[in-house]
Parts: C-alpha cells; structure tokens; sequence
C-alpha cells in the first residue's frame, strides 16, 4: 500500500463516520481509528434577554455583543471570494518545511505551481507532502507551523493565476 492509498483511505474514514478500519495484507497491516468528538455550535444567544428583565445593567449588554462580533471574525474569508482555499486531506500535524534547520516550502506572497509541495502533514509517523491543486499565489497562511490539523481545514489562501 503506497502513501496515496493510505492517504485516500484516511479520507474516506473521515468522511464515512467509521470509528475503525484495518487492513492486513501478507507484509502490511494498517489500522485507522477515529476519536472525533462531536462538534456544537451554540448560534443562540441567551444573554440579550437577560438585560430585558434588568435593564438597569448595561455592561451585561456590552459583553454578548463582543460574543457575537466574534464569530463575525472567523466568517472574514468569505470576503475573499476570488481566492482559492487549499485544505488540508488529512488529520495529523502542519509543518511549513521538511525539517525544522530547512527553509519553508512556500511563503506568503510565493508563486505556486499545481503538483508543487506547499506543506507536508506528518500522520501516523508517515510525513505527507502536500502538494498545491493550483496555481497562484499565496495571500495567506493560515495554520502556524507544527499544529494540529484536522480534515478539510483551511491551510493557505492561494489568489489563482
């Protein structure tokens, strides 16, 4: 099983909701497990009706307002709309270059050649290169070097060619 295999397998566990697959053949045995805790997204906020029954407590209005601009913040790509999100394929750990003594595979304001490596994500010890889908150049970077990084996540923000 070649690096492409396994790296398509873990898509497709991430994607089906399996919590276990494994694989054995005559020299290879891979197992792939999922411990994805669900995610909730609390779009409701409590507080604004607090401030109706007292309303003489203005800083309590002050503070779910903060709450709800944030969120706003993390919607700012879609203003982007005319670039190009490269996500990552896997679940495992960002790292901007081969090794830590070596210079970063891209940098903001680089130009990018589809098929170039932009990243590699280490997972299962395995150390993925990840190449570019297109062509352009880098606006953003958007994962700091050596953090996790889980399925479909933004990496880079490519403005195409």
């Amino acid at each position: 099983m070649d690096i492409k295999q396994v790296q398509e397998l873990i898509r497709f566990v991430s994607k089906s909701g399996v919590n276990e697959v494994s694989i054995e053949e005559k020299d290879f045995k891979i197992t792939i497990k999922t411990n994805q805790a669900p995610t909730y997204i609390n779009a409701t906020v409590p507080a604004p009706v607090m401030p109706a029954a007292a309303a003489p407590q203005p800083a309590a209005v002050a503070q779910p307002v903060a709450e709800v601009k944030a969120p706003a913040a993390v919607a700012q790509p879609v203003e982007n709309a005319n670039y190009i999100t490269i996500k990552s394929p896997m679940i495992g750990t960002f790292y901007r270059s081969a090794s830590p003594d070596k210079p970063s595979f891209v940098n903001v304001g680089d130009e990018v050649k589809a098929g170039q490596v932009i990243c590699i994500i280490e997972a299962m010890k395995l150390f993925n290169e990840i190449e570019s889908e297109v062509s352009g150049r880098i606006v953003k970077v958007l994962v700091e070097n050596s953090s996790p990084v889980e399925y479909d996540q933004p990496l880079f923000l490519v403005e195409p060619a």
